[in-house]
């Protein structure tokens, strides 16, 4: 029978509601049918799934669906007998009951979609259902002492009346429709306040500097009057400040809810999918979560759902083992499957890992080679961790069948491909006969994040506060002194200790000296004690991804900015807890940052480093030509419009002396016009960037070819 028309955006809300009812009472039916379920705890879970199968036929049978409150009355029909005596749920009936729910979904979509009076009678399908997967004797007694689920298929007597929930969905169209696009160019307005926020703050701190500078001139008397007015609007400024600060926070968390949601909403259903597939293999498996209620983009978790269902799939159906077979290893006969989520400042860090047979590498070198793959020359020059890397390739699979789930050389290299596709990276790790571990690393960009701010020498470096877990003073009592590293004593532990000026190649590897700052910090189950010179604070930033050139190295992350305009480059936890051989400075080449600006200063150096440069720094011509005296370079890049000595007469002055005569230069402008360009090269520069060029990432390849050319005329 169709719905009233009046009804009908009720329904499509309804529709959304049961989804989500749904999923809360296949949760329940997945945990009813495990071992080792207390008492108490059955109970609570028959309560509460009988509560739930009540909401959704009352909420149907209020609109009129009448063949969907009959479904879920017959579940609730076979749901009577085991929660009258709570047990362990035989899985025959979790198999109709979860069929059940997925009938009733079906239906439900349908009458939402305005197809309600085409559907057939429920009567046979849910006849079909117990058809298909008979219970054994004791449990198709339990379900048939109400009738069971097949009795639907002859005329049933009325449910008893219903009460009207006390809360219906509400109409379809009681908010309003926006796009993505419009979202995301609010919250970036939201990050202009926060940095406008954070200038004010700044604009206080200057003030409250004056008064005290004033103070200290002797001249109390004469500037009594200023400093009170000074004193007063800096006070003034802190409250707006933090007013400001309220505003924006208010802001921020109100637009994620509305954009982002909990990952357990795509995490959840593949707790269903796993026992599916599990039943269909002949084999048994968990699925364990840890970190659900990490709240991220909508838009990305619908992308990496399907890369999530990949990898679990291929975990069950290639990764575990059969029961007997698990046993026979000294395993338990249950296979573990395992997602762990984890978000450090603008980083998704994802592992989804199992404890079955691991990979072979023998094995994936064998067959990669039999499938046309890679050739035996290849393979030849391949190590271990290549090999594995192998089953990323198209085309490659380890199955010498077709079957539903696998054999088809289809699922890695498109996991691979979707996450590549959001600017993130896959690994893989396995050991044979234990397990295997697949780690994604993806880029989220909404909203800000907690970032402590440290010093190493003059540079600033932004670590996620999410990866500190502690900080404190090293003491000699508790550092442990080697011959090639320091470990630190920390809570029954001895962690590594990682000097970041070293790691960064700022300076050469020396122990800690007493007193020096020591942060824990934490990525991906391993910790380490980071040596810095100073910790100078924490702050809300906005933490936005490098240019795509230099995305993929791996010591940074992103890039925020202070309150004077300051880049901040953000540095990668899981980077920084990785053993890494150090890299000798001297054997690198060198580039001449020639900039005003300390933005761009900080930018072109981060990008110069992450193509192998040592960089150095000059904040004006006249300084760039102190340090040409003393020092060579292999480049010297230069900002054309410069106070003093603009980058076109820097060039004049190389050119004049001979041992500068040759050196590159490339100058970089915010005028991005052909009269700009032409007037830079005929000055002598060996290449043009525009600022707009730079930000995208076009310096390091317009350096490596600048040096490239001069060589070949040299």
């Amino acid at each position: 029978m169709p719905v009233d028309p009046m009804l009908q955006g009720l329904v499509a809300g309804f529709a959304v509601e049961a989804q989500e009812v749904v999923q809360k009472v296949t949760m329940d039916l997945l945990e009813l049918e495990r071992e080792g379920l207390e008492t108490d705890a059955l109970t609570r879970l028959y309560v509460r799934l009988g509560r739930h199968l009540h909401t959704l036929k009352g909420s149907a049978a209020s609109l009129g669906m009448q063949d969907l409150s009959d479904i879920a009355h017959k579940l609730e029909d076979a749901l009577a007998p085991l929660k009258a005596n709570p047990q362990k749920m035989p899985r025959p009936v979790v198999d109709i009951l979860l069929h059940g729910l997925d009938l009733f979904l079906l239906r439900a979509q349908a009458h939402a979609d305005g197809r309600g009076d085409a559907l057939p009678d429920p009567a046979a399908a849910l006849a079909q259902l117990v058809a298909d997967a008979p219970p054994p004797e004791e449990a198709a007694a339990m379900v048939a002492a109400s009738g069971g689920l097949a009795a639907v298929a002859a005329p049933a007597p009325s449910a008893e009346p219903v009460s009207v929930p006390d809360a219906l969905p509400e109409s379809a169209d009681a908010g309003w429709r926006v796009s993505s696009w419009q979202v995301t160019a609010l919250m970036r307005e939201v990050e202009r306040l926060r940095e406008v926020r954070l200038r004010v703050e700044e604009r206080g701190r200057e003030l409250e500097r004056v008064a005290v500078l004033l103070a200290k001139q002797g001249l109390l008397a004469e500037t009594a009057e200023a400093r009170t007015a000074l004193s007063g609007t800096a006070r003034s400024l802190r409250t707006d400040g933090e007013e400001t600060s309220d505003i924006v926070d208010a802001l921020e968390d109100g637009l994620k809810a509305i954009t982002t949601r909990p990952v357990r909403t795509i995490l959840d259903p593949l707790q269903r999918m796993v026992r599916d597939l599990s039943r269909q293999l002949g084999k048994e498996a968990r699925l364990s979560v840890v970190g659900s209620e990490v709240s991220l983009d909508r838009r990305l978790l619908e992308k990496l759902q399907g890369s999530l269902v990949h990898l679990l799939r291929n975990a069950v159906d290639h990764g575990l083992e059969l029961p007997a077979d698990r046993e026979r290893a000294g395993k338990h006969h249950e296979g573990a499957l395992t997602l762990r989520v984890e978000q450090q400042g603008n980083l998704l860090y994802l592992e989804a890992s199992d404890d079955g047979a691991g990979i072979d590498v023998e094995v994936v070198r064998r067959l990669a080679e039999q499938r046309g793959v890679v050739t035996a020359e290849e393979t030849a020059r391949l190590n271990e961790n290549q090999l594995r890397d192998l089953i990323f390739r198209s085309g490659f699979s380890t199955r010498t069948d077709v079957t539903d789930t696998s054999g088809r050389g289809v699922g890695l290299d498109a996991v691979r491909a979707s996450v590549e596709a959001l600017q993130g990276r896959i690994e893989v790790a396995s050991t044979p006969g234990q397990g295997t571990r697949f780690m994604l690393t993806l880029p989220t960009d909404l909203g800000s994040s907690p970032v402590l701010v440290v010093r190493v020498l003059e540079q600033l470096v932004g670590l996620p506060m999410l990866a500190v877990e502690a900080t404190q003073l090293a003491r000699a009592e508790s550092l442990r002194l080697g011959k090639r590293r320091a470990h630190l004593e920390y809570q029954g532990q001895l962690l590594s200790v990682v000097d970041l000026g070293a790691r960064l190649g700022l300076r050469a590897l020396a122990p800690p000296a007493e007193g020096q700052p020591l942060l824990i910090v934490q990525s991906g189950g391993k910790r380490v004690a980071l040596v810095v010179d100073a910790v100078v604070g924490d702050r809300d930033l906005v933490i936005r991804p490098l240019p795509s050139e230099v995305r993929d190295v791996p010591a940074w992350q992103g890039a925020a900015t202070l309150s004077r305009g300051e880049l901040l480059l953000i540095c990668r936890p899981d980077w920084l807890v990785t053993e890494t051989v150090q890299v000798q400075v001297s054997a690198q080449r060198r580039a001449l940052v020639v900039d005003d600006s300390l933005t761009a200063r900080a930018l072109h150096r981060a990008m110069l480093e992450a193509g192998g440069f040592t960089v150095h720094l000059a904040a004006s011509g006249a300084r760039a030509l102190d340090r040409l005296q003393s020092d060579t370079y292999d480049v010297v890049i230069c900002d054309l419009d410069m106070e003093e000595m603009d980058g076109i007469q820097l060039i004049a002055k190389l050119r004049e002396r001979p041992e500068t005569a040759s050196l590159p230069v490339i100058l970089v402008s915010a005028h991005d016009s052909s009269v700009a360009r032409e007037r830079g090269l005929k000055a002598g520069a060996d290449g043009y960037l525009s600022k707009r060029e730079c930000a995208a990432g076009r310096l390091l390849a317009e350096v490596l070819d600048v040096m490239s050319r001069r060589g070949s005329r040299a």
